[in-house]
């Protein structure tokens, strides 16, 4: 995973980006295809912010935070982050499972109708 670090109107420290990149690659903990990550951290009106954007085959998950320091914004971030990834791999899993259920549904009812076919077929052998 990549992880780009921006910041506005304030300078990125080397401990700070040493923590960013502590904290997404915990996110690899619940979700090993994660691309890339975009992390932006500025302060607006006094507020400390950090947003972030993951990249995820198929999805974008986003998530934005603020604290009363820079890395109390960047531990909320992560935690909404964490959340998100957890969520959009259990919907993942359950669209996998719902997929094969489906498939053995529609075999079952081709096994049924041949059945039936077959039921009808001695049916009609004995009636002659």
């Amino acid at each position: 995973m990549q992880i780009q670090i921006t910041g506005r109107h304030l300078e990125i420290t080397p401990s700070m980006k040493e923590y960013v990149g502590a904290k997404m690659t915990k996110l690899t903990r619940h979700f090993d295809h994660i691309l890339d990550a975009h992390v932006v951290l500025y302060v607006e009106r006094g507020k400390q912010i950090a947003e972030a954007t993951i990249l995820v085959p198929g999805h974008d998950v986003v998530a934005k935070a603020d604290g009363k320091n820079m890395y109390a914004a960047i531990d909320l971030l992560q935690d909404k982050l964490d959340r998100q990834v957890t969520k959009l791999k259990e919907k993942l899993k359950s669209h996998k499972v719902d997929k094969t259920i489906l498939e053995r549904a529609g075999a079952e009812e081709e096994d049924r109708e041949e059945d039936e076919d077959l039921v009808s077929e001695v049916l009609s052998e004995v009636e002659d």
